[in-house]
């Protein structure tokens, strides 16, 4: 998901385009991210922002740059890092720190671990609040000097991703009161952004950019600092206290958890694995006008895009079909309407991205409501007909189904311009994505000698999802007892099909091909896109045994997970953001594509490796993609420099791997739960599952492995809700 502005490449390119540049972290500390809805920070280990020249942190909100600078410093000095966590819930940081030795007249003044700081910080309803709780244990009464520095420049995100801009708006501060001081910037899309840093209890002194503390602290006790920042943009955000706001983020993270099917697993590791990904979804996942909407990742897509949302939407789709509701809703609301070619955008199209910082609102950058994907229609249509079949829900198909069939006239007319059959890309605008498909770097679509194809180009996997679409609307159609169009989109999809098979199969690789490119000529490149077709059931049973056959051999499974493409590919580097390394969401559909298939032996190696990845991985989460390297006995996996973490379809990834090798089917119309020839390897053990919900009823299940065969036992079953293995 390398989206921002692309540009041409030509065979020989070696340069990632400059939206990939990062700001460095001049620090060295570990950052960590906290979000809520529309407003992230990204924060050192420290809890502060911007200390020693880090330039990619801060508290943003909406793509802007709230706070650019927030650094504690106590007897004028840097605190010394004793350790730092997030909380189980990802909703605080919590850091402990202590002083260093501190010189007065060339004296040793204050022995070090003399002061402890017990430093939190979450973000809520618009505003990043922290707490500090000061302890002196030494046995001497201490005059201890605290400042708070800050400031705020009100960067666009593309901005702090390393864009240079020619012009800025203006800024000002001024103190407000004894204890805040106000930013406000002026943009130069005349919107007047603010932030507002308050500090309880008042400070000694107060300047426009720092905070002064003298606090008398006899031995063993302690005083207590809050501060918070934050943002208006003509927004209202509810004020209150650090701790009415800690409450009541809490009570509203185990509503959100009563909302969602509950797994354990007995593998302790794994459901430690299961549990950090369930609470970065609820992180990930905003509060919008449509309903909850997972957005992509944090710290740079942290914003409404099309198909990361569709495919995470998919992935928890047996645990919380809510999402793909509010998901729907949200990409049916802003379908392009008309034709904009600086946007990619034609009648029909679902969205890729939507940005709402000043860069976008000026169309610096395209961004704004940008429509360069060419996945995003279709797989809008396989979500709307998987949210129909697992919940039932007429009513809001109805509300959707205009939207459904102008995706599909989008699909069959714009989407297919020289009427071959094909989906296909090429950017209308020089500032768009070259690449539209999920893999949407500039080198991402190649020739077997590494030349880079050009467009237009049919993708391979897009035409899978065109083929699941068709089937997913012609169930629905048939379920407003629309025969006729039923049997139309039928008649399509199999034409698809065969075309299909005809067109990209490659002998000579024994695949699929990548692509078609703009002269018809199969881009014969071992993919795993080939995979992802297996998810939406067009290849052959024959082909589709081939295809996992290769994708589970050393030339693309490393030991960690599949690569994006085989070692043995011209444009192969295990380093690379789409070209030989590993993305959990993209082996999460390949192991979907297994399950539709009958290949479940295939998955436990892929699951396997994916899971000891996650449990070598920093607070046990799967990032983004990490590198492709071949795993080595007492070596962890190699992560990818600026890969995001948490990303929403990377922590969705093991639940949907869980439900392939489950063979997790849910029917709404006869409120069925069924699990298809299911496998539990040693690494998961025991599963129980809790009010899965399936039509109006719910149920919870017990699956054990009892000598290589799976028993489920049935503990609970609420309105007519049946559970079945077959």
């Amino acid at each position: 998901m390398a989206s921002a502005p692309g540009r041409e490449a030509n065979e020989h390119d070696r340069e990632e385009p400059a939206f990939l540049i990062e700001s460095s972290n001049g620090s060295g500390r570990l950052q960590e991210t906290l979000k809520h809805d529309d407003a992230f920070a990204v924060i050192d280990t420290h809890g502060d922002i911007g200390a020693f020249g880090d330039r990619s942190n801060g508290f943003f909100y909406k793509d802007t740059r709230y706070l650019s600078r927030l650094e504690l410093l106590v007897a004028r000095s840097a605190p010394l890092l004793l350790g730092s966590t997030l909380d189980g819930t990802d909703l605080q940081l919590c850091s402990d720190l202590t002083n260093p030795d501190v010189y007065a007249d060339g004296e040793l003044w204050l022995h070090k671990d003399a002061v402890h700081i017990y430093r939190t910080t979450y973000v809520r309803d618009g505003a990043m609040r922290q707490r500090l709780l000061i302890t002196n244990h030494s046995s001497e009464d201490l005059k201890l000097a605290v400042s708070l520095v800050f400031d705020s420049d009100f960067a666009d995100i593309f901005e702090v991703r390393g864009m240079r801009r020619k012009r800025r708006g203006t800024t000002s501060r001024h103190i407000h009161a004894p204890q805040s001081v106000i930013f406000a910037y002026k943009g130069l899309d005349n919107v007047v952004r603010r932030t507002t840093v308050h500090f309880e209890p008042q400070p000694t002194s107060l300047t426009e950019t720092a905070a002064l503390y003298h606090l008398d602290l006899p031995p063993k006790r302690a005083a207590k600092i809050f501060l918070s920042a934050t943002v208006d943009e003509g927004q209202v955000h509810p004020a209150c206290s650090y701790i009415k706001g800690l409450r009541d983020a809490h009570r509203t993270i185990r509503r959100a958890g009563q909302q969602m099917t509950s797994i354990e697993v007995s593998n302790p590791g794994l459901d430690t694995v299961l549990k950090r990904a369930t609470a970065d979804l609820r992180i990930l996942t905003t509060n919008t006008d449509d309903g909850p909407y997972p957005y992509a990742g944090t710290p740079w897509y942290s914003t409404t895009f099309g198909r990361d949302a569709l495919i995470t939407a998919l992935q928890v789709m047996w645990l919380d079909p809510s999402i793909a509701r509010g998901v729907l809703r949200r990409l049916a609301r802003f379908q392009a309407e008309t034709h904009d070619a600086d946007a990619d955008a034609q009648p029909g199209k679902i969205l890729h991205e939507m940005r709402g910082g000043e860069m976008a609102a000026l169309r610096e950058i395209p961004f704004g409501c940008y429509y360069g994907s060419v996945d995003s229609t279709p797989l809008f249509i396989v979500v709307a007909g998987a949210y129909f079949e697992a919940t039932g829900d007429n009513e809001f198909l109805r509300e959707i189904w205009p939207a459904i069939l102008r995706a599909l006239a989008w699909i069959d007319g714009p989407g297919d311009p020289d009427g071959d059959g094909f989906v296909e890309y090429a950017r209308e605008t020089e500032n768009g994505l070259a690449n539209q498909a999920w893999k949407d770097s500039h080198d991402a679509v190649f020739h077997r000698d590494g030349i880079l194809a050009h467009g237009p180009i049919a993708i391979v996997e897009v035409q899978g999802y065109v083929y699941a679409a068709k089937i997913a609307a012609a169930n629905m159609a048939r379920a407003f007892g629309e025969r006729d169009c039923a049997k139309e989109l039928l008649d399509q999809a199999e034409k698809l099909r065969t075309n299909f098979e005809r067109a990209f199969w490659s002998k000579d690789i024994d695949c699929y091909a990548l692509a078609l490119d703009g002269k018809k000529r199969p881009v014969e490149v071992r993919s795993s896109n080939a995979a992802h077709v297996l998810f939406t059931g067009i290849a052959s049973p024959e082909r589709a045994s081939r295809i996992a056959t290769q994708i589970v051999s050393a030339n693309f499974f490393s030991g960690w997970g599949v690569r994006t493409i085989a070692a043995s590919e011209a444009r192969y580097n295990p380093m690379s953001y789409h070209n030989g390394s590993v993305w959990p969401h993209d082996n999460a559909m390949i192991t979907a594509g297994f399950a539709r298939y009958g290949l479940r032996d295939n998955i436990p190696p892929i699951f396997d490796g994916l899971l000891d990845a996650a449990l070598q991985m920093d607070q046990r989460r799967l990032p983004e993609l990490f590198c492709g390297f071949r795993r080595r006995a007492g070596r962890a996996p190699i992560l990818y420099p600026v890969a995001c973490a948490p990303q929403a379809w990377a922590s969705g990834a093991m639940l949907h791997m869980l439900s392939a090798l489950l063979g997790l089917k849910v029917d709404a119309a006869s409120r069925t739960i069924t699990l298809n020839s299911p496998r539990l390897p040693e690494s998961v053990g025991k599963v129980t599952i809790r009010d899965l919900r399936v039509g109006g009823g719910a149920a919870d299940f017990v699956l054990t492995n009892n000598g290589g065969t799976v028993i489920a036992n049935v503990t609970n079953s609420r309105g007519g809700a049946k559970v079945i293995m077959t």
